[in-house]
């Protein structure tokens, strides 16, 4: 059987080691909480920008023939 002292080590390692990651896991939840509320903010600007390109759009499509050339 292992000594006391080699056990109560190791178990003080595992411990140290579990708490390590603990800490890792919740970090990383937070950055990935982080990005998905950037990935959302982004989505909803290009919504929007959708919305004023498409607004902004005319009607009907321009045609070459009725455009004044730019030294108008």
């Amino acid at each position: 059987m292992a000594a006391p002292e080699t056990i109560e080590s190791r178990l003080a390692e595992i411990e140290a080691k579990l708490t390590f990651s603990e800490d890792l896991l919740e970090e990383m939840n937070r950055t990935v909480y982080r990005q998905q509320q950037q990935i959302e903010r982004l989505q909803q600007e290009l919504r929007a920008l959708r919305e004023t390109m498409e607004s902004a759009a005319p009607a009907e499509p321009v045609r070459p023939a009725d455009e004044v050339p730019p030294h108008y």
